[in-house]
């Protein structure tokens, strides 16, 4: 069965295009929750901006990625802004990236 840490993992592969830093370290996972028999897996996340033009490609992404572990049927994309996203949720390494490129 996938483990939280195995999606999470998963989920450093997912890009954003703009920033080109991983959505777990800019801080916009915000859950991720996964049945009791292993085969849902919900990522709650958000945005750096509220009408990103990149949500379609990030979700798309996301449940291709989670989708592809052993057992997994479903993957549900569940975006919220509360709170709302602020730079201060990134790790320090994508603080540091972002701090060289912008």
């Amino acid at each position: 069965m996938v483990t939280e840490e195995q999606v999470r993992s998963v989920l450093t592969e997912v890009v954003d295009p703009e920033i080109q830093i991983d959505i777990v370290n800019l801080g916009m996972v915000y859950g991720i929750d996964i049945s009791e028999d292993g085969k849902k897996v919900k990522i709650t996340m958000t945005l750096t901006t509220m009408g990103c033009p990149a949500y379609d490609m990030l979700r798309d992404d996301i449940i291709e990625r989670v989708g592809s572990f052993e057992g997994v049927e479903d993957v549900e994309v569940e975006l919220t802004f509360d709170p709302p996203w602020d730079k201060e949720m990134m790790s320090e390494e994508a603080k540091l990236v972002f701090k060289y490129l912008f």
